[in-house]
Order: structure tokens, then sequence, then C-alpha cells
């Protein structure tokens, strides 16, 4: 049976707040948690009025202090945003609260328009191209026995597992070279999906942390009780969207679960 996951962008509806957002979000999760769904992650975006879930970490600790069982992370972390130090001691801090229970999605996009990544960077010389040396120093702070004299406290030795997440070829190799699992984004960029997997198997480097490849993808699955309405709800996601780059807030439907 494949495991079943549930990615979250904590998406602020029309007329709604941030703060009901992360209501509805604790409430996905608990019944995702009941359902049987494996993981729980949230997307790091910002400046985009319909997602709240700049704040990735505080969030993911939100949602795993109102579960029990399933596993929270992010899918992903926005590594050129962010000094790997930092990512190191809110991911150590999270598996210290939450043992066994926390994912690091890594990804090296933005999650923004190019004015809000510019206000994020750490310093004016980060670079996204930099992306596989920041992984490679965050793997490190999490090593039992660490390179570099700086110490992430905690995190040191903490073993979390850490995803590449991509949605072309170049995450594909970083994740098969370091012996990563992956996540390919095939809910908005499906047309290399097949391409970037054969590669990711095809050149796979086994790792102290994965002896073999491990794929998951991401996909966007609307249900309702007819095709109509399936088809009438999709819709919404699709000019959600829209909204997202435009500055005008998200038209998503609320979440309402069954009773």
């Amino acid at each position: 049976m494949i495991p079943l996951s549930i990615l979250d962008l904590s998406p602020i509806t029309q007329g709604s707040t941030a703060a009901q957002s992360f209501r509805n979000s604790l409430d996905l999760a608990q019944h995702g948690e009941r359902w049987g769904y494996h993981r729980y992650w949230l997307a790091e975006h910002h400046g985009m009025p319909g997602i709240a879930s700049a704040a990735t970490a505080v969030l993911i600790g939100h949602v795993a202090g109102g579960t029990t069982r399933i596993r929270v992370g992010a899918g992903g972390i926005m590594l050129p945003n962010h000094s790997p130090l930092v990512i190191a001691e809110q991911f150590g801090t999270l598996e210290s609260l939450f043992p066994g229970r926390i994912d690091l999605g890594l990804g090296r996009a933005p999650g923004s328009d190019q004015v809000t990544a510019r206000a994020l960077r750490r310093n004016l010389a980060s670079d996204a191209d930099e992306f596989p040396q920041d992984v490679v120093e965050l793997l490190d702070y999490f090593s039992a026995e660490p390179k570099r004299s700086v110490r992430a406290v905690p995190g040191t030795g903490l073993n979390i597992p850490i995803w590449i997440l991509g949605s072309s070829l170049y995450g594909a190799q970083l994740a098969a070279e370091l012996g990563r699992p992956y996540a390919f984004a095939s809910h908005f960029a499906p047309a290399q999906m097949m391409q970037a997997i054969e590669l990711y198997r095809a050149t796979f480097k086994p790792s102290a942390q994965l002896a073999k490849p491990y794929v998951m993808l991401g996909m966007n699955v609307v249900a309702a009780d007819s095709d109509e309405e399936a088809n009438y709800r999709a819709t919404s996601m699709q000019q959600a969207f829209v909204n997202l780059r435009s500055g005008r807030p998200s038209t998503l439907m609320k979440w309402t679960p069954p009773s």
C-alpha cells in the first residue's frame, strides 16, 4: 500500500484571516491523522496574501503539538532564504520536542517574488546556486561528529529525515548524489516528472541514511460527490494560484470537515 500524505500551504480563504487558517490547518492535520495519513507537510512561501505558512517551523510546531502520531514537516524550507545553522537549530528544536515525528524537506526556490526574496536574504551575497553547499553544511550540523567548529544546539546528532525537493532535474541529481529521499512537485510542474524520477533512480548513490532510492510525488486531488462538483471546486484552486501572484486574497473554499 502506498502511504498517502498531505501538503498544506495554510491558505487564507476569501474573507478569512491567517489566524483562522492556522486553526484550519490543525483541524485538517488532526483529521488526516485519524484517517491514517502518513505525513503532514507545510510549505514556505512569503509575501503572498493567500498563504499563511511563511513562518513554517513555527507552524510545524503548532501542528505537531496538536497531533500525536502523524509525521509533521516542511515541504519545504527554501534554504537560500536562511542560514543553514538557523534551520538546524529550528528543526533540532522541533525534533527535540516531537522526537521521531519531524521531516525536513529542502528547496532552492525563494518561495516568493524577486523583491521579497531580496528582502528575505540573510546577506546580499546569498545565491540559490549555492544550494548544494548549503545542504551539505546543514547535514553537517545534524551529524553526530560535525566537521565544523560551530554546533547546532539543539541539532547535533539528531536523526531528522532530510528530503530534497524539486520541480526539475536539478533536485533529482542532488538527491541522488547525496543519497537522500526525493520529492517531486508534480502538482505544479508535471512535465519533467518521469525524466526526473528516472534520473534519480539511475544515479542514486546509497548513503548511511538511505540504502535505495525513495520518491514522493506531489499531486493535486479534488474530491466531490460528482464530476461536475469536482470540476467546479478545481476552478477555485486554479483561481487561487492566479491570485497568489496578483496580490488578491485567495478564493479557496472554506475547509469543512465531514461529520
